[in-house]
């Protein structure tokens, strides 16, 4: 495009209308109940799994699938979501489509067991935290570049802090379930199907709830129609091209933000992966001292709704952080303020090692809930000025491989070295997460943020 041509096109593009914050709200509020349903997944899946028959060091690679799913499907869902317009709306008939296939899942996760004499509740458990994790993202991703649609440049940290609100909030809650529910008359006790009742109920709960989120966002928001779009973005003059090649061609051709976001990403969410896979198990060897086939004990089941309700701590720190993190940002800049919040997530995950208490695990979680608010919010924050109008959810979509691409190499690897490195001791690949965790803190301040001003942070 010559520079005649570029100036046309910026003299014409309108500056989009701030939002009012019930507006923002409603629009963010189906990530409440996504998040939910991350929750019981990623406090809970280890432990069904060990209970269908897992053993520790196969753990990462029933995780895998998930990621490697969500690799592929994200940018697909991307490419068409930047594509559609229809009754619905443009983002909203993806994470409406997603809702259903999570709520669905959420349901048939624990209660694998009941094919167990046709198929192993093993294969069907993973088989459906391959749907369940894949259906999450595509729920998730367009409600990221809905945000970028909708907020200006001035608006974007305020948008990503309250969406990382409600992921706080629905986590807390999904996170506390289990134990709330074997706290009050839900047996705990491992069943012939395999999953105890609190966690079954909790799952079912879930998907109700994941439902309900994802319905009033789709309900009370609006999307703007093409026309208004164009006028707030201008016009994307590039010709249609099959979805392929376009994804490639967009890829080779990412902003260099997105490119030193990447690494970030890739140690941040390597860390995130080995937390939600191991600490389970961490926690019941390490902490509570289980030796042994333990993974069908009440003691295991103990361990495990301790870690959900700790989780459900960090998302509670999470939620009241990323209140603050548009005025941090604001004084200290976003990339400080990311850097900041990773460092302390790192000591957070170190310092599990040093527990023997398990009732300390809960003061381990206050920094990963820092690097966690962070995490969803500010990467985001940073990416959306760099990314050319029309791209918004084709990028979002190809940036969703900074985060599936290192659960992948964990999920490879991670088994293969607790086993053989650690000793079938996962307490260190936690260690080792808190190690990564700091190198994406180190990464982040190398990372190019053109478009941050202290004046558009708030």
């Amino acid at each position: 495009m010559t520079n005649s041509n570029s100036a046309t096109k910026i003299s014409t593009v309108v500056a989009k209308p701030k939002l009012s914050l019930v507006q923002i709200f409603t629009m963010s509020f189906g990530f409440l109940g996504i998040q939910f349903g991350f929750a019981l997944q990623n406090g809970n899946t280890s432990r069904i799994l060990r209970s269908y028959g897992a053993d520790v060091d196969q753990l990462p690679m029933f995780w895998i699938v998930a990621p490697l799913v969500g690799m592929i499907v994200q940018p697909l869902i991307g490419h068409y979501s930047d594509k559609t317009w229809n009754k619905i709306g443009r983002r909203k008939p993806y994470f409406l489509t997603g809702a259903i296939l999570s709520s669905l899942a959420l349901l048939f996760l624990p209660n694998s067991g009941a094919l167990s004499s046709i198929v192993p509740a093993l294969w069907v458990g993973a088989g459906m935290v391959m749907i369940m994790d894949a259906s999450f993202n595509v729920a998730m991703e367009p409600f990221r570049a809905l945000v970028a649609d909708n907020l200006p440049n001035s608006q974007r940290t305020v948008g990503f802090s309250i969406q990382t609100f409600l992921i706080g909030l629905g986590a807390v809650v999904g996170s506390a379930l289990p134990e709330l529910l074997g706290k009050n008359g839900f047996s705990m006790e491992t069943v012939k199907d395999g999953v105890a009742d609190n966690i079954k109920y909790a799952f079912y709960i879930g998907a109700a709830v994941f439902m309900i989120a994802i319905l009033i966002t789709v309900f009370f928001s609006k999307e703007y129609s093409p026309q208004e779009y164009e006028q707030f973005h201008g016009k994307n003059n590039e010709p249609d091209r099959p979805v392929l090649s376009e994804i490639f061609k967009d890829f080779a051709k990412m902003p260099k933000t997105m490119k030193q976001l990447g690494l970030v990403q890739f140690f941040s969410w390597f860390a995130l992966f080995s937390m939600w896979v191991f600490t389970t198990d961490a926690v019941a060897t390490h902490v509570y001292g289980l030796t042994g086939d333990y993974s069908k004990s009440i003691a295991y089941n103990e361990a495990g709704n301790k870690v959900s309700s700790a989780f459900g701590v960090y998302n509670l720190v999470a939620m009241v952080y990323a209140l603050f993190l548009p005025i941090i940002a604001k004084f200290i800049g976003r990339k400080a303020t990311h850097a900041s919040s990773l460092l302390a997530g790192g000591l957070g995950l170190i310092s599990i090692y040093f527990i023997k208490d398990p009732n300390m695990v809960t003061f381990s979680m206050v920094g990963i809930g820092l690097a966690w608010a962070s995490i969803l919010s500010m990467p985001y924050v940073i990416l959306a000025g760099s990314i050319p109008a029309g791209k918004l959810g084709i990028y979002m979509g190809i940036f969703n491989f900074f985060i599936t691409m290192p659960q992948i190499v964990n999920g490879i690897l991670g088994g293969w070295i607790v086993k053989h490195l650690y000793g079938n001791q996962p307490i260190y690949a936690i260690v080792l997460a808190g190690v990564f965790m700091l190198c994406a803190a180190v990464s982040c301040l190398f990372v190019q943020d053109a478009n941050n001003t202290q004046a558009q942070s708030v």
